[in-house]
């Protein structure tokens, strides 16, 4: 099957050049490495939900950040894609410090699914995704066959291509989560940061999402997930960061981190924790709960 879907109108109306990354001229796609150093984040002066963080990922990985609802996932996430900017520390990508970035050349570098996206009325899906294009586009220019191509394999890779003249806010919540990840796949970034991308989706398209994830990665991208479900992150991903109170508790392979000490450090779960003879992610079976202030 090709990757650019069937010609319709609404592809027949654009052309345009890119426009050279932050990097430079070369057009680069392939991942950066990220990097933060001490952060300080929070939503008020001197308060912290994340303090003294340091985190790095690689190229061609997909890390993950796990932890209990509160301890800091999508906070680190916004900080890392220059939503939120630290109250202290820093954070760069590809050696680029992110917060003194102009938000268009950190947009050619940084793709993010936020976690509860809000789209403008009236967007049809075809015109959601094509948004994925505006950083590498000049103003008042038209879309170029580079940028179809990547809409269109967008759209392929996230099993929406049959939805691209449906308006958005006539979808399902499974249906608008492929959409936004396919605006973000079509925005071709060397980072990928995705804030629970597999919510409202049944089990067969979130795995379809984070084998995805995985593809992004092994095409040199470097991915950053936030996720809630511990066997799929062991599954999908080359490294965890577990978090609790904004602070990481372990980080590693699954087998290092899904551990039963560390379930009922971060999460109060009691668990037996096998591991899988084919080496993959351990096996988490939840027998009760701790109370953690005991």
């Amino acid at each position: 099957m090709s990757a650019t879907p069937p010609s319709r109108k609404y592809w027949d109306t654009s052309t345009s050049d890119t426009v050279a990354t932050a990097l430079g001229e070369r057009g680069q796609t392939d991942g950066l490495r990220v990097e933060a150093r001490g952060l300080q984040i929070g939503y008020a002066p001197g308060e912290f939900v994340v303090d003294g963080l340091d985190l790095t990922a690689e190229p061609g990985t997909v890390t993950t950040l796990l932890g209990p609802n509160g301890c800091g996932k999508s906070t680190v996430l916004k900080s890392l894609s220059r939503v939120l900017t630290p109250q202290g520390g820093t954070v760069t990508v590809g050696g680029h410090n992110v917060h003194r970035l102009p938000p268009r050349e950190v947009a050619r570098m940084i793709g993010m699914l936020p976690q509860s996206p809000l789209c403008p009325q009236g967007l049809t899906v075809g015109e959601l995704v094509a948004r994925g294009r505006h950083p590498h586009q000049r103003r008042w220019m038209r879309q170029s066959e580079k940028d179809r191509q990547a809409i269109g394999q967008a759209l392929e890779h996230t099993n929406t291509a049959a939805l691209v003249d449906c308006d958005v806010s006539e979808l399902s919540g499974g249906q608008r989560q492929r959409v936004w990840m396919a605006m973000v796949v079509a925005q071709e970034t060397p980072v990928v940061l995705l804030d629970e991308p597999t919510t409202y989706l049944d089990p067969a398209h979130a795995i379809d999402i984070l084998k995805l994830a995985k593809d992004l990665a092994s095409q040199g991208k470097t991915v950053i997930m936030v996720l809630h479900d511990l066997m799929l992150a062991g599954t999908y991903s080359d490294r965890l960061v577990l978090l609790k109170a904004g602070e990481i508790v372990g980080q590693g392979s699954a087998t290092e981190v899904l551990t039963q000490e560390k379930l009922a450090q971060c999460y109060g779960l009691r668990a037996e924790v096998w591991e899988d003879p084919r080496g993959q992610a351990p096996v988490i079976v939840p027998r009760g709960t701790i109370h953690l202030n005991e």
